[in-house]
């Protein structure tokens, strides 16, 4: 019920916002004139920043009594270090990524630390123009991730993933993203079942752009329709700020590295900080 909710509150979010849908970059220039606008654009962009949601909120389960076991704080660090300072063959640049996800038990007795995941990677991304438009983004990665310890709580895979941005309009984008695993972990030999093997959702912007909503569903593995959900509404805080006042919503599987074959629904708010256009997923 929560989650057929939460599908038809954002399709009614994303309706209102099909009056706006343009073409991103429209001009009377030349194709070839605007394509090396926005690769000029994009060589002067600053080498180093924001990749997917930075944030860190604080919450408990969906219909049960909150305590200290099903309660948490969980916050994400990403950012990406552009390794190129033009184009590359085939107009690409390379890219270094990093997130580092923390799952955190402060509602227990000092304070303990409950899962650090780390999701290093590199990868090449290019930016599809066509017709005066800026059309999206393709990225080609290797990534790893892993939660850093040893023994039976020892969690690992990585992954060949090749994801994608489709920019409808400068309110609304479509992602994908979808990978080739190799799993390494001794003790996570059946992830796929829970972390799945490709995701997809949207990102969107109201038109006054104080709020954000994105939503992705994770396709776990087998033929019926599980998927993990993740949904996150935010209230930019400052017109001329990247903060916002976020609530974000987990439904399924892998939420973090440890328990990763544990149901999770949980419900948190906190901040978000992300950047000026879309970020990534």
């Amino acid at each position: 019920m929560i989650r057929r909710s939460l599908l038809v509150f954002a399709s009614l979010f994303v309706a209102a916002l099909m009056p706006a849908m343009g073409q991103i970059v429209t001009t009377e220039k030349s194709s070839a004139e605007i394509a090396d606008s926005i690769r000029s654009e994009l060589d002067n962009r600053p080498y180093f920043s924001l990749y997917k949601d930075t944030y860190f909120v604080g919450g408990t389960v969906l219909g049960g009594k909150p305590d200290g076991y099903n309660s948490d704080v969980k916050f994400q660090i990403s950012f990406q270090q552009r390794l190129t300072k033009s184009v590359l063959p085939g107009h690409t640049y390379l890219y270094l990524f990093y997130t580092q996800k923390a799952i955190w038990h402060v509602f227990r007795n000092s304070l303990p630390f409950h899962d650090l995941n780390f999701n290093p990677g590199i990868g090449i991304s290019r930016h599809i123009i066509m017709k005066n438009r800026l059309l999206g983004k393709l990225t080609l990665m290797a990534e790893h991730e892993s939660n850093g310890r040893d023994g039976i709580a020892s969690r690992s895979w990585n992954k060949i993933s090749l994801a994608g941005e489709a920019y409808i309009s400068p309110f609304l984008m479509a992602h994908a993203k979808y990978w080739i695993p190799i799993v390494d972990g001794k003790y996570n030999r059946d992830i796929l079942k829970y972390m799945g093997l490709y995701q997809a959702g949207f990102q969107a912007r109201s038109l006054d752009d104080k709020w954000v909503l994105d939503m992705t569903l994770v396709k776990r593995k087998g033929w019926n329709l599980n998927f993990n959900t993740i949904v996150q509404l935010g209230y930019r805080i400052n017109h001329n700020s990247n903060q916002f006042i976020m609530i974000q919503y987990y439904n399924g599987y892998g939420e973090h590295m440890l328990d990763y074959d544990q149901y999770h629904s949980r419900i948190r708010i906190g901040i978000l900080i992300r950047p000026e256009f879309f970020s990534d997923f």
